[in-house]
């Protein structure tokens, strides 16, 4: 039997998927080994064509939303550029963060090399907002470089633009880097979840998505519900987390 992908919502134009982590959208220069993609899955167990109309990075898990013909697919794109989807995403980055707090610190936003790379004075960035709210701190026994123990913040994160990792490299500029983020993380933190909690992936989830259904217009709003071993992982650390995620 081929793979299932759990699927959050479906009608006769959209269909979005719960993206596990791990899990290109479609295939990539960068990824050549990699042989799954959402989109070839999906579009196999529907037994029609798909169309994506966003992307999630590989190592993120999370609301990921499809079109069924290229018109809504069309539509849909639009609303992204226009900065007219809302998106709501769960992170567990190091140290404790702010209450609350806006980002807003422009990216380079051209080819994913430059994404990777430190900005230079030559590149031209572009606007990048990212707002954020703790929803839980935890301190852990643990000794990490010259501190004891180790601190840790639970977030909900929306960010309103949508530029090439933006999460991922908005926590990096304020010195609170996503756990398991390979490329902008902290790799003693990331090694201690490897080697205390057997976590081996980019704590962050695609938790929401809400937009204007390109047919009538209604609202649309969808949550995609935390894995298990996600959700073990956030009660292990004893971060409080709502029963419905």
């Amino acid at each position: 039997m081929s793979e299932q992908l759990e699927i959050i919502y479906q009608d006769q134009h959209l269909v979005a998927i719960n993206k596990p982590s791990g899990l290109l959208v479609h295939r990539t220069n960068i990824d050549r080994h990699e042989t799954r993609f959402a989109m070839q899955l999906l579009r196999n167990q529907l037994g029609q064509h798909v169309y994506p109309v966003h992307r999630l990075d590989k190592p993120t898990s999370g609301v990921l939303l499809f079109a069924l013909n290229s018109e809504m697919a069309r539509e849909l794109s639009e609303q992204f550029r226009q900065h007219q989807i809302e998106k709501s995403y769960l992170a567990v980055v190091r140290g404790w963060t702010e209450d609350k707090e806006t980002i807003d610190y422009p990216l380079v936003d051209g080819p994913i090399k430059a994404a990777y790379a430190e900005q230079k004075s030559s590149d031209t960035p572009r606007s990048a907002v990212t707002r954020y709210t703790t929803l839980d701190r935890i301190e852990l026994p643990i000794a990490t470089g010259r501190y004891a123990s180790s601190r840790y913040s639970l977030l909900e994160a929306r960010p309103t633009t949508g530029r090439r990792h933006q999460l991922r490299r908005h926590f990096k500029h304020i010195s609170h880097p996503i756990i398991g983020d390979t490329t902008y993380g902290d790799s003693r933190h990331n090694n201690q979840f490897r080697e205390q909690f057997a976590c081996h992936r980019l704590l962050l989830h695609a938790l929401q998505l809400e937009f204007k259904h390109p047919i009538g217009g209604r609202k649309v709003c969808l949550l995609a519900p935390l894995d298990s071993g996600l959700k073990q992982l956030l009660s292990q650390l004893g971060f409080a987390i709502e029963e419905n995620l």
